[in-house]
């Protein structure tokens, strides 16, 4: 019966009771008032309750809403929810939980919770059911009815009725393989990242590192380690800003080059020229103060920055120093070796604005200061620029003459003295400078062989004397009976560059297949220098030119430091008398007995000699008596140009 049907009942039973009543009200009873009187409150009593009946409907239809809401939320959310008894037993479950454990939903109601929990975390399920009387949050492995186990976030919540007695629980289920592979993954990422950030600090470290070292070797010498060209114009740079704003600071460059180095280093080798360079760097730190540098410019030249001085005597000083500690003896792998320096000095007192300044006048001076010999320093003035600008400007006219052939083939007769007759010509080098006319070598031949230009000419100078003595022979051959007998020669000087180049075989060898001029035909004069000073690669050097047929003399002999006991290794052909031992009186000032000896050695060696200078009837009497094979000189003939030699070879003169 619902709330209407009893409304109507009661409205019925009101109606009849006042029928009653109404028949009875002409009999007047007490009893009947009292009847009256309780089924008036009987009446508002049922009304009462029929409010209360309402009010009840309506709250259980609200509770009926949330009561399917909270059935919707509990059947349809994302993670497992199920209620068990005190024991485990499942009394509901979700439809994901039913997802989770591979069951049907309905199956899983009556079943123990403790079926689908994992072997090894059954002691945590027990745990919780016996002794835990709050909410649990732990991770346990699930083992569904199909399929493999997988670990779950679970929250385990007691239910307790009146707050005193426990009825469950609720469980909320959540699968973490997801959760887990990603933090295991995170895990890995975060210990890839580790080794990589490691990795990358590494690489940073290095960079740095390498940067470093880059800086250094930016600024440094790889060999010596001590600082190079740009840290010192660095350092210069700043001592000229500060002596800019400082009237009473000076400082001094000072350019050094070691003497006789390329001997040492040509001698020993390079790994010992190397050491020996360590050891100057060492020393030469060693003489300066801690403000003061020393850097190297390359090869075997260093330049030093004296800050701070008090005047040029404190230079000096410690120039003076530098040689000392330089020319004390190093052992170099059993070789006693010594070394100096020429020193060239540049003083802040010229009151330069730029840094190269300070470095080029130092430089003019140390050329000045090796020019004096060896262990010498110079301090730079005025009348150095000059010289230092006239020599670059034949250094530049040089450059020119070569460019535009400006040069000549000048010709001096080589007589034979047992026949009286011309055998061949020596090639001399003339200048045929546009404003000057004529130069003689003596005025660019050294600036010649300090800037290299010396092989250009002398590659040159081959060439035509080659064509020319190869043309002669052609023209004379048929007139005269003693060039066909003895075929004009050509002798070429040979400088010490020329003598190192690597070429320069092959260049001969064209110069000769170019010009058809025989090899023997050909005699190349080298000084005495340049085989003493390259002794064991100049033996070699000199072999493989005598291969070739040429022959070889030694110019200006008995004026260097020839070694006699070395002398007999070298297959030369011909040593020629420097000029400073024939010319004079009958040979002055003992010159006779240094003629006799050479003419004696000479033969002793089985080579011919050759006497420059001769001037005069005497002379040449001297040198027939003693039995000096050759001579040349201005007695014969001055140089000729290549027509006036045309012309005396046609007059074939007979001394």
């Amino acid at each position: 019966m619902n709330v209407d049907e009893l409304s109507q009942q009661i409205a019925e039973l009101r109606s009849r009771v006042r029928r009653i009543w109404q028949r009875t009200a002409t009999q007047p009873n007490s009893q009947q008032e009292l009847i009256i009187a309780a089924f008036d409150e009987l009446q508002m009593a049922m009304e009462e309750l029929l409010v209360a009946l309402e009010e009840l409907e309506v709250t259980r239809a609200a509770a009926e809403i949330e009561r399917q809401r909270y059935q919707e939320l509990f059947d349809f959310a994302p993670d497992g929810y199920l209620v068990t008894n005190t024991v485990g037993k499942i009394l509901e479950a979700n439809y994901a939980a039913a997802i989770m454990l591979c069951v049907r939903q309905k199956y899983l109601v009556g079943k123990p919770l403790i079926l689908f929990i994992a072997q090894q975390d059954h002691q945590i399920f027990s745990s919780i059911i016996n002794n835990s009387q709050q909410r649990e949050d732990c991770v346990i492995d699930l083992k569904p009815r199909l399929g493999t186990s997988f670990p779950a976030s679970i929250r385990a919540s007691p239910v307790y009725y009146s707050q005193e007695k426990l009825l469950g629980w609720r469980w909320s289920l959540r699968n973490i393989s997801e959760t887990k592979k990603a933090e295991e993954q995170m895990a890995k990422r975060t210990v890839e990242l580790a080794k990589a950030n490691q990795q990358l600090l590494s690489e940073v470290t290095e960079h740095k590192r390498a940067k470093s070292q880059l800086m250094h070797l930016a600024f440094h010498d790889v060999l010596t380690g001590l600082p190079n060209r740009a840290l010192f114009m660095n350092r210069l740079e700043d001592a000229v800003n500060y002596s800019k704003q400082h009237s009473d600071y000076l400082f001094a460059v000072l350019f050094l080059d070691l003497d006789r180095f390329k001997v040492i280093n040509d001698s020993l080798g390079h790994t010992f020229g190397d050491q020996l360079l360590l050891t100057v760097a060492q020393r030469l730190q060693q003489c300066l103060r801690s403000i003061d540098i020393a850097a190297r410019l390359g090869g075997d030249e260093f330049i030093i920055l004296l800050v701070g001085i008090k005047d040029v005597l404190e230079v000096v000083e410690v120039v003076e120093r530098i040689q000392k500690n330089l020319a004390q003896t190093v052992v170099l792998d059993g070789h006693e070796v010594s070394t100096t320096a020429s020193i060239g000095i540049a003083l802040s007192i010229t009151g330069y604005k730029q840094p190269e300044d300070y470095l080029r006048d130092a430089d003019i001076a140390m050329y000045r200061a090796k020019a004096q010999g060896r262990a010498c320093y110079e301090i730079f003035n005025t009348d150095m620029h000059l010289q230092a600008m006239a020599h670059l400007q034949l250094v530049n006219e040089l450059r020119r003459a070569i460019e535009l052939q400006e040069f000549r083939v000048y010709y001096q007769p080589i007589v034979s003295l047992s026949r009286g007759r011309i055998t061949g010509f020596e090639a001399l080098v003339r200048w045929l400078h546009p404003k000057h006319g004529i130069v003689l070598p003596e005025y660019f031949i050294s600036t010649a062989q300090e800037t290299g230009l010396i092989i250009l000419i002398e590659q040159w100078l081959l060439y035509e004397a080659c064509s020319q003595i190869q043309q002669w022979q052609e023209q004379f051959s048929f007139s005269s009976g003693d060039l066909a007998e003895c075929p004009l020669t050509i002798s070429v000087n040979l400088c010490t560059t020329r003598f190192s180049e690597e070429n320069l075989l092959p260049h001969i060898n064209k110069v000769l297949q170019d010009t058809g001029l025989p090899a023997q035909n050909l005699t190349l004069e080298i000084t005495e220098g340049v085989i003493m000073e390259n002794h064991d690669k100049a033996i070699i050097r000199v072999k493989q030119l005598r291969n070739l047929g040429i022959k070889l003399a030694i110019d200006d002999f008995g004026t260097g430091y020839s070694s006699l006991g070395r002398l007999h290794h070298f297959p030369i052909n011909q040593l020629k008398i420097d000029r400073s031992f024939v010319s004079g009186s009958i040979f002055d000032d003992g010159n006779l007995d240094i003629v006799q000896t050479i003419i004696t050695l000479a033969h002793k060696l089985g080579v011919n000699v050759t006497a420059e200078g001769v001037e005069t009837e005497e002379q040449l009497a001297m040198l027939r008596k003693l039995k000096c094979e050759y001579g040349q000189g201005y007695f014969f003939s001055h140089p000729l140009d290549s027509s006036q030699a045309t012309a005396l070879i046609m007059a074939n003169p007979q001394w």
